[in-house]
């Protein structure tokens, strides 16, 4: 199976899309356009070989407080540190286990490197799903305790999750 990963146009069918995660589903068909197009609050990157929606990542750039990172700041500092906030990430069901979300989140984070040599990034954050953790910790991404990002609902919560960009160039 031959993808490319690009940034969602306009024109891109998205209604055939079905990870079988409702939310994730209804985040894509509804306001992943709408985000990028309308708000420009995030760019939705996608698997693609121009004929189907293999699967998707959504990012946005995003703050964390320095003292939420604790022995793993990069610095003492007054102020929010940049990064990079993963908002969603679903591969379609019936094209999981081919490596496609692994390739979409490698994408994102050469997406967090490319930001540091630019209006600069300290690193990766994820509010990970419980049932998605496993899979952000093998890439290395660190919990962070006691962190509330906003209002995060669910049951149970997503868990943030944090990648130093040291980390991200080091597998890089």
């Amino acid at each position: 199976m031959e993808y490319r990963i690009r940034a969602l146009k306009k024109s891109d069918n998205r209604n055939p899309f079905e990870s079988r995660q409702a939310d994730l589903d209804y985040f894509f068909k509804r306001y992943a356009g709408q985000n990028q197009f309308r708000h420009h609050i995030g760019v939705t990157y996608i698997a693609t070989n121009e004929d189907r929606i293999f699967g998707y990542i959504t990012v946005a750039m995003g703050v964390l407080e320095a003292e939420t990172l604790t022995d793993r700041k990069p610095s003492t500092v007054p102020y929010p540190l940049p990064v990079l906030r993963l908002g969603r990430l679903a591969v379609d069901h019936r094209y999981q286990g081919h490596g496609i979300g692994k390739q979409l989140l490698r994408y994102a984070l050469g997406l967090a490197v490319s930001q540091k040599e630019t209006v600069w990034c300290v690193g990766v954050v994820v509010d990970a799903k419980s049932d998605a953790i496993a899979f952000y910790l093998k890439f290395g991404f660190l919990m962070i305790e006691g962190v509330v990002e906003g209002e995060i609902y669910g049951n149970p919560p997503p868990k943030p999750l944090f990648l130093p960009i040291k980390t991200i160039l080091a597998i890089s």
